[in-house]
């Protein structure tokens, strides 16, 4: 006796897809770093920060002149093979001092700017978390603050406490937070409402867990494009703080300081204004380039490739 199969079910396909066969997921941060990779500017950006910090911190190292050595016999003296950029008025090589600057404006930037971050997620999480007066309240300390004048500020902080460049880190971070408190409140006020918050608080998690373990991590995105955003903008205070003679103490030197030696002798000694300058701006370009591209890579509106 043979049996005969139905039309429908001759149709039916002899073998299940094979798991290499099928479609694989992809996440958020993959997504995201290959809209980066597209982006040539943000690259660029990220390419030459990289480059920069590299040389700041390792260039000094194979350099057979020190950033606060003076040759009186070799003031301002030209660009040669001896000194590549130059020296300033005191005979220091420019290139070394500059090496050096960049160590100190890199890492007021990253270091302010981590002061700026830890304040504003943790102020403006808590603000938008717990809403209603504490909300009001937190918020209006906030206004009161952008009201103040920042440099004005930053200048009364180093007034009263001294100047050191440990406090020229805390004084510039505590008061570039604002924006990000304002920013990570708005962002947890959306998502506080959403059902994994609210199903977090069905298990009866404690709001600080809430806070730190479900909702920050959710907005990583926003925080990441502006952290790289704040940090062009602190070192640009501190430039403007050096140059005013508030900023680091010679020895010392940052870009800020540099550029303000060269801009008084830039007349007769362009190049002492011109190679600090052009380093500065190539790197607050860049941190712009890579901030904007991270903003456009981490929108969760951007269509899939």
């Amino acid at each position: 006796m043979s049996l005969s199969l139905s039309p429908s079910a001759e149709q039916l396909p002899s073998s299940a897809p094979l798991p290499e066969d099928l479609e694989q997921g992809s996440s958020l941060w993959r997504d995201a770093w290959h809209r980066l990779a597209k982006n040539k500017l943000a690259l660029f950006g990220g390419i030459v920060l990289i480059v920069l910090t590299i040389a700041c911190i390792a260039g000094p190292w194979f350099s057979p002149y020190s950033y606060e050595e003076t040759n009186l016999n070799n003031t301002f003296a030209s660009p040669s093979a001896a000194h590549w950029l130059g020296t300033d008025q005191l005979g220091r090589d420019l290139m070394v001092r500059l090496l050096y600057g960049g160590r100190i404006s890199i890492g007021v930037g990253l270091c302010a700017t981590f002061v700026a971050l830890t304040i504003g997620v943790v102020y403006g999480a808590t603000a938008g978390f717990f809403g209603g007066k504490t909300d009001s309240v937190m918020m209006r300390i906030v206004d009161i603050m952008y009201a103040l004048p920042f440099t004005i500020f930053v200048i009364l902080l180093m007034v009263f406490f001294g100047r050191n460049i440990i406090l020229l880190f805390v004084a510039i971070g505590a008061v570039e937070w604002l924006t990000m408190a304002r920013i990570v409140r708005g962002q947890i006020m959306s998502l506080k409402k959403m059902e994994f918050i609210e199903a977090a608080r069905s298990l009866g998690l404690g709001k600080r867990r809430i806070i730190f373990r479900h909702m920050i991590p959710n907005v990583l995105g926003p925080i990441i494009v502006y952290t790289t955003l704040t940090i062009p903008a602190v070192m640009l205070l501190e430039a403007f703080l050096s140059f005013l003679g508030l900023g680091v103490q010679p020895p010392m030197s940052s870009w800020g300081s540099l550029i303000k030696d060269g801009a008084e002798k830039m007349e007769e000694y362009p190049w002492l204004l011109l190679f600090p300058g052009a380093v500065f701006s190539l790197t607050l370009f860049s941190l712009n380039f890579l901030g904007d591209g991270l903003r456009d890579a981490l929108d969760v509106r951007s269509s899939k490739d």
